[in-house]
């Protein structure tokens, strides 16, 4: 087994409790490690034996994309549609953070984590 990862990719999206949040849109950050086994990658050098990172990002641009009101739903909509497309991922962690979220102080980002 081993774990690939795409860390640090940047959205401008359109997602958050409030109305506001929603019509203005924000900057989210995504982290997705994957847990897989990588054997026939490693050894023979190919594409099938892992995952193409290229689709990756492509999906989780995909749902980056949709409005939606929740972090929580939004990683866990990034897990269920990497489950779908790679079947043979044994793990999934995402985080996913919202930079400058709208509370009374000082706060980088809100981030939510989840695994399945």
């Amino acid at each position: 087994m081993a774990f690939v990862s795409l860390e640090g990719m940047e959205f401008y999206a359109h997602h958050g409790y409030y109305e506001e949040e929603r019509k203005i849109g924000g900057k989210y950050s995504v982290d997705v490690k994957l847990e897989l086994d990588v054997d026939l990658a490693a050894r023979e050098d190919k594409l099938e034996g892992t995952v193409n990172y290229e689709k990756v990002y492509e999906l989780i641009s995909k749902v980056m994309s949709e409005e939606v009101a929740l972090l929580e739903f939004l990683a866990n909509q990034i897990i269920k549609i990497l489950k779908s497309k790679f079947p043979d991922v044994k793990k999934i962690w995402v985080k996913v953070g919202k930079y400058n979220p709208p509370i009374q102080g000082l706060c980088h980002r809100a981030v939510v984590e989840l695994s399945s």
